[in-house]
C-alpha cells in the first residue's frame, strides 16, 4: 500500500479573512451547499478508523485546512490527536499538517503543534503590497498579523513553512518577495499561481499572464540556484520538484509527474472528494460516515479522475522539456491558464543551472 494523503476541512469553507482570489470560496459556491457545520469527533473518528485501516500500516498524512481550519478549535484537534492514537492498531507512520493564515495563531496553538509534530503552513503573499489581497473582514491587510504568528511559531519550536500565491501583482516583484523571505529567515516557500475562479473570462492584477509568469520564474530561479552553491539553500518547492525531475527522479507534489497523484479530502460533513480544487458535486466519492474507504477510494468517479489528468496535449509529445514541465503539471493549473511558453521561456533560459544540478549529480557517482 501506497502512501495514504488525506486533506481535513474541519471547518469546512468558513473563515476570518476574506482573501480576495480564494479558490475554496469558488468551489463551495460551485455545489448545492456551499458551507457545512463544523466537523463532529465523530465523523473525525470514522475518518480516522477507516483510513488508517485502508492504510493496512502504510504511512497517512492528516492535512488540515479550509476556510481556516483552526476556527474548528483547539478541542477539536486535541480530541483528533487522542482518537488518532487510540485508533492507529495498525501503527501506521502518521504525518500532521496545518494550512493556516495565522490569525487565531498564539502561544496555546504553537505550544499543541510543537507538542505534537504538526507542520504547519503559514499564508503569506510576500511582503506589505505583494500580501495586499489578503485582507481581514474589514478590509485591512493582514501581513503583520501573519508576521506575528511566525515569530510565535517559532518561539514555541512549531515546525512552519510559507505558502505564497502567485498573482499577476507579486509576480512583477519575484526578487524581491525571495530576499523578503530571505531576510525573514524564512527556509522553506511554496509558490502557486492563482487560480481563476471556474468560468472566470477576462483580465485581472490577479492572474498572471504567460510572461509575468516567465519573468517571476527567471527572476527567481537563479537566486535559489546561487544560494544552493553558496551553502545556504532554502527551498523552494517547485524548484526543488524541476531538479527532482531533472536527476531523473520522480516529484512529490501532486500534479508535478505530469498526472494527479491519488488523494482524498473530506469535508467537513464527511463529504470525500479526489482534490481540494474539485470538491464539487460533480466530483463527489461517498460520505466517510457511511461507506467503508475502499469504496470511496475505488469508485468509478476517483478513478476516472485521476486516469483523466494523465491525459496530455498532441503539442506536448515532442516538446524538449517534457521530462520537466510533464504537460503543464497540475490539472486544476491548466484548466486556469496556459502557461506552455512561459515555461519554454524558463527551461530555455534557466538550462545551465539545471545542467549544474545535473553535474552535482555525477560528481557524487
Amino acid at each position: 500500500m501506497p502512501p495514504l494523503s488525506i486533506m481535513v476541512k474541519p471547518a469546512s469553507a468558513l473563515c476570518n479573512l476574506r482573501c480576495e482570489y480564494c479558490f475554496y470560496k469558488d468551489v463551495a459556491q460551485n455545489r448545492e451547499q456551499s458551507q457545512y457545520a463544523l466537523m463532529t469527533r465523530e465523523t473525525a473518528a470514522a475518518l480516522i478508523k477507516k483510513s488508517l485501516s485502508f492504510a493496512d500500516g502504510a504511512p497517512v498524512s492528516f492535512t488540515f485546512q479550509g476556510g481556516e481550519p483552526t476556527l474548528a478549535g483547539i478541542d477539536y484537534y486535541r480530541n483528533f490527536v487522542a482518537d488518532l492514537n487510540e485508533l492507529n492498531t495498525h501503527n501506521s507512520p502518521v504525518f500532521l499538517n496545518i494550512q493556516t493564515n495565522g490569525m487565531l495563531i498564539n502561544a496555546e496553538w504553537a505550544q499543541f503543534f510543537a507538542n505534537n509534530n504538526f507542520l504547519t503552513g503559514l499564508s503569506l503573499d510576500g511582503d506589505f503590497e505583494a500580501n495586499k489581497f489578503r485582507k481581514d473582514e474589514k478590509g485591512r491587510n493582514s501581513f503583520y498579523r501573519i508576521l506575528k504568528a511566525a515569530e510565535i511559531l517559532k518561539k514555541h519550536g512549531a515546525q512552519f513553512n510559507v505558502l505564497a500565491v502567485l498573482t499577476g501583482y507579486s509576480s512583477r516583484k519575484g526578487a524581491e518577495i525571495y530576499k523578503f523571505f530571505k531576510s525573514e529567515g524564512f527556509k522553506n516557500i511554496q509558490f502557486i499561481p492563482c487560480l481563476k475562479p471556474f468560468g472566470f473570462e477576462g483580465d485581472s492584477e490577479l492572474f498572471m499572464t504567460p510572461s509575468e509568469y516567465s519573468d517571476f520564474l527567471t527572476d527567481v530561479f537563479p537566486l535559489y540556484a546561487d544560494d544552493y552553491k553558496k551553502g545556504r539553500y532554502i527551498s523552494v518547492r517547485q524548484f526543488d520538484n524541476w531538479v527532482r525531475l531533472w536527476l531523473g527522479g520522480a516529484a512529490e507534489q501532486c500534479g508535478m509527474n505530469g498526472f494527479c497523484s491519488r488523494q482524498f479530502v473530506c469535508e467537513s460533513n464527511g463529504n470525500m472528494y479526489p482534490c481540494d480544487f474539485y470538491c464539487t458535486d460533480e466530483y463527489l466519492l461517498g460520505n466517510i460516515n457511511e461507506l467503508a474507504f475502499e469504496d470511496i477510494a475505488f469508485c468509478d468517479t476517483a478513478k476516472k479522475f485521476v486516469n483523466g489528468s494523465a491525459e496530455m496535449p498532441d503539442r506536448c509529445a515532442d516538446c524538449e522539456y517534457l521530462k520537466l514541465c510533464r504537460a503543464g503539471g497540475c490539472k486544476r493549473t491548466r484548466q486556469s491558464a496556459d502557461y506552455c511558453e512561459a515555461y519554454k521561456k524558463f527551461f530555455k533560459e534557466c538550462l545551465p543551472l539545471f545542467e549544474y544540478f545535473d553535474n552535482l549529480k555525477n560528481s557524487k557517482s
